[in-house]
């Protein structure tokens, strides 16, 4: 393994000096390491949880459920909605648009599954969302996102709420102060401010100024979300922002030893993971794909490590293996497969410098932001949402 790296764009960064960085606590959940896994449909399930939990401290969020889908009794969305047997915080990701699902959808969340923490999404861009007021649409109508955040605090009780939203529509319509406010008044314990905006999409660099705005807004903690993809971004994003802590999304895929160096230099110390081998690479992608097959064992082996396939192809991502090799692990069909291409990698490749900010998952924009007729007029209007608006997309 190669000492630590720093692109250029964190020469000079330091690790924390002495408690430079707080515990935070949201209700009753302490954490001593300010850092959250940002929840992902179809990605952050209990075997990436826990794999990403093996290297690091910190709140790892189940991904995003719908709400009507639970009261509905959705076989599959349950099953989404399961955690580890040992899980320490079981914390899950919501997302309803209609106050009285969401309320029967925390009380049964609390009822069957005992969570600790919930989790709320307004941050969703997808166009089958917004078109019908959903999603990142949702903060535009400030009664709207109240209504929904005050039913899940309510319902949620003892369990401490946190909800997660963008900066706005388009840079012409910012939401995100009214957002963290509506949060704070609702009695959400803290919030996640995605720094860009629906229209943004994944483009372009996450706006910290409007991180530090909200935390300059509100007195609950701020989590800042966007552009960490070394340990030497969340440093500088807390050092300019003064958020309370970072959430991590596209920068842990592929990469869930970056936990154990956002603990290091959060904690003051020097990094060891910023360029990995592909002999560590090979060894986790096995242990994830032994998880899965663990956690879901009723399902075939063959439709398990179809889903992984995404997964093989963040963790070679920015590392020289050649198409042949990208090819066989985006066709691989079981775990003998996966060992046999994993085989043949060079161990002692380390990840090329100028893969170390190659992006992984979402991409895409700025684009138009679909939305209903007449949705930015009047952002105090009593409006009510069609089901069609709870679709279960990943996004945020």
């Amino acid at each position: 393994m190669t000492g630590p790296y720093r692109s250029p764009l964190n020469e000079g960064v330091s690790v924390a000096a002495e408690n430079e960085f707080k515990p935070i606590e949201l209700g009753p959940i302490r954490l001593d390491t300010p850092v959250v896994l940002a929840p992902m449909a179809g990605v952050t399930d209990w075997p990436f949880r826990s794999l990403c939990l093996d290297w690091g401290a910190g709140l790892y969020v189940n991904q995003m459920i719908t709400a009507r889908a639970l009261v509905e009794e959705n076989a599959l969305t349950w099953k989404l909605a399961e955690f580890g047997a040992n899980e320490p915080i079981r914390s899950v990701q919501l997302y309803g648009t209609d106050p009285e699902y969401v309320t029967r959808s925390v009380r049964l969340l609390r009822e069957r599954l005992n969570i600790d923490h919930l989790d709320m999404n307004f941050g969703c861009p997808a166009p089958k969302v917004t078109r019908n007021g959903g999603g990142a649409a949702i903060p535009a109508k400030r009664k709207l996102l109240y209504n929904i955040v005050k039913a899940a605090v309510d319902a949620a009780e003892d369990v401490p709420v946190t909800i997660k939203f963008r900066k706005g529509i388009d840079d012409n319509h910012l939401t995100f102060l009214d957002s963290g406010k509506i949060a704070e008044d609702a009695g959400c314990v803290g919030v996640t401010l995605h720094a860009r905006t629906a229209y943004d999409l994944y483009s372009d660099h996450a706006d910290w100024d409007a991180i530090r705005l909200l935390v300059e807004h509100i007195d609950i903690p701020v989590f800042g979300n966007g552009d960490i993809w070394e340990p030497w971004d969340a440093l500088r994003m807390l050092r300019h922002t003064g958020a309370a802590g970072i959430e991590i999304g596209r920068g842990c895929l592929g990469r869930p030893w970056l936990f154990n160096d956002l603990v290091s230099v959060l904690s003051g110390r020097e990094p060891s993971y910023t360029r990995p081998t592909l002999g560590l690479v090979a060894t986790t992608m096995l242990t994830h794909l032994d998880k899965l097959i663990n956690f879901y064992f009723e399902d075939p082996e063959e439709s398990i490590v179809r889903r992984f396939r995404k997964h093989a192809g963040w963790y070679v991502a920015g590392y020289p293996v050649g198409k042949e090799t990208r090819r066989l692990l985006h066709a691989v069909s079981s775990k003998d497969e996966l060992q046999a291409v994993t085989d043949n990698f060079d161990f002692d490749q380390t990840l090329p410098l100028e893969g170390v900010r190659v992006k992984r998952s979402h991409t895409g924009g700025p684009r138009k932001v679909s939305l209903p007729d007449g949705w930015l007029q009047n952002p105090d209007a009593d409006v009510k949402l069609s089901p069609d608006a709870e679709v279960n997309v990943s996004g945020g």
